[in-house]
């Protein structure tokens, strides 16, 4: 559990000698490919942890279009917040893109780790602002960018997945075509900007 308990000590600043305390509020599991660890409809019931490996999480509008809301890779928490905290019904899905191993976080791990580490109340409120600003980044992002302005954050956001996550998929999460994100990566080369190394 080396990822999870790297992540406990650096971000919430547990005692090293201490994060195994926290194993008892999560179960490890390991995703196939493709496997959904949540549909919509559902009432989302965890927060994962990715050990190892990727997931995203994606909505499917009424006309059967797939819009990708987040990619998450090794050291990365997803979950439908909403969901989770009020017990509504998830408009999600989220999906292993890859093989994975996943940690299913319990419902109340994160209070319990404020109960039992209560210096860690401050990093939890600055994880859940940063969250904000993310959310309200990319909400201006997409309404106000270029396609390629958006293509160079999705690269410093997510610098390991252009050779992991399809075209395809990249092209969802930048709310732009397939078609598009080609020309983008075109341009792009033109000017000698290199992408996937």
């Amino acid at each position: 559990m080396s990822n999870i308990n790297n992540y406990l000590a650096k971000v919430f600043e547990v005692p090293a000698e201490k994060v195994n305390l926290c194993s008892i509020q999560y179960e490890l599991k390991k995703v196939g490919k493709h496997e959904m660890l949540l549909q919509e409809g559902e009432v989302c019931r965890n927060t994962f942890f990715v050990e190892k490996g990727l997931l995203r999480m994606y909505s499917i509008d009424k006309n059967g279009k797939e819009h990708v809301i987040q990619f998450a890779p090794e050291n990365w928490l997803i979950g439908d917040r909403s969901s989770l905290y009020f017990h509504e019904k998830s408009k999600y899905y989220i999906e292993a893109v890859e093989d994975s191993e996943v940690l299913f976080l319990q419902p109340d791990f994160f209070s319990k780790l404020l109960e039992e580490f209560p210096n860690t109340i401050e990093k939890n409120d600055l994880i859940i602002q940063k969250h904000v600003k993310s959310l309200q980044d990319r909400i201006n992002s997409l309404l106000g960018e270029t396609a390629e302005e958006r293509y160079l954050k999705f690269i410093k956001m997510y610098p390991d997945l252009l050779l992991r996550v399809p075209q395809w998929m990249i092209a969802s999460y930048l709310g732009i075509t397939p078609e598009s994100l080609s020309r983008v990566r075109k341009e792009l080369a033109k000017k000698n900007f290199v992408t996937d190394k």
